[in-house]
């Protein structure tokens, strides 16, 4: 069982501007593709900064009178790394409040950008992808439990699952699993097990 990470999900061919690049210049490579944001680099490919639409609309506003990326761009930039998984991208992005994010590699250089619509594609993982991956994947691989003894049922993301296990506390894994597994909005447990191993609270 895997988890895709920011390096499956970025864009790899950056659009980017350089410190001298022109306002007019940054719009125009946001309006043409149809993003947010564009990393600033230097001239090794490093990010220093990003400009966003909002920091064009401040320019506009009067709030600054700087007309190339160095002094539009908001500094230093926020950015990710490939191996990081998408929720930990997304704590990111929320915990910033931006749409976007430079992926560095281990050298600093810009390797992509990963942004919010990105991270939302996993959610629109097929429902046969789950259902498959919960069944070879989650029992039959890393448990050992034989498909037929746990039903699988996944509507839009919705996972039921039913059938009875030997234990109370395989039961709770096996749901565990699929609550972490990419795409999975909810897990429905109608489980039923043959004997509870699970302490009660403060035995």
């Amino acid at each position: 069982m895997r988890h895709r990470s920011v390096a499956d999900l970025m864009t790899p061919q950056a659009v980017v501007a350089q410190r001298g690049t022109a306002f007019k210049e940054i719009a125009r490579l946001l309006d043409e593709y149809g993003i947010t944001a564009v990393p600033v680099v230097d001239d090794e490919g490093r990010p220093v900064g990003v400009v966003s639409e909002a920091d064009l609309l401040r320019r506009h506003t009067g709030g600054t009178s700087a007309d190339t990326a160095e002094g539009l761009m908001s500094s230093p930039a926020v950015v990710a790394r490939p191996g990081w998984s998408a929720v930990q991208a997304a704590r990111v992005m929320e915990d910033h409040r931006i749409k976007r994010l430079p992926v560095v590699a281990e050298d600093g250089r810009l390797a992509g950008v990963v942004s919010r619509s990105d991270l939302l594609r996993l959610f629109l993982r097929r429902d046969r992808a789950i259902q498959e991956e919960i069944v070879e994947d989650v029992l039959a691989g890393t448990l050992g439990v034989s498909p037929a003894a746990v039903g699988v049922e996944v509507a839009d993301g919705r996972v039921t699952l039913s059938g009875t296990l030997e234990r109370r506390s395989l039961a709770r894994i096996v749901v565990r699993l699929c609550e972490s597994i990419d795409g999975v909005v909810d897990v429905v447990d109608r489980l039923d097990y043959a004997s509870d191993d699970v302490p009660a609270p403060g035995a």
